[in-house]
């Protein structure tokens, strides 16, 4: 036996694992746990989505920012990647929001 016990060799798949690129992170637009998916599609739904869909990433970041402050958890990176996660898609949200009142804006302007 070693002397720092039995230690098993590193495997070449935990190498590969290291050197992998980074997946990509992408908002997805389906309902939330608990939220009922809209009957019909269309771009009222893909809106209802988006609002769900950072809504429940503001409620995880929350909840886990509350598991660390009280102490049941010492995740703080997960808190702070979450928080940050929660505050990209609120920022995407406002952008999309905005857009949408600049074009409306735009279609009220223009002459008939």
């Amino acid at each position: 036996m070693s002397p720092i016990g039995s230690v098993s060799p590193l495997n070449s798949s935990l190498l590969n694992r290291i050197d992998a690129p980074l997946p990509k992170v992408a908002l997805t637009l389906s309902p939330g746990p608990g939220a009922a998916a809209p009957v019909g599609g269309g771009f009222g739904s893909m809106l209802d989505n988006l609002v769900a869909s950072v809504d429940a990433k503001q409620g995880a970041a929350q909840s886990l920012t509350n598991q660390v402050l009280l102490g049941q958890s010492d995740q703080l990176h997960q808190s702070v990647i979450a928080m940050q996660e929660a505050s990209v898609a609120f920022s995407l949200m406002v952008e999309v929001r905005n857009k949408l009142v600049d074009s409306y804006q735009e279609l009220m302007r223009m002459q008939v």
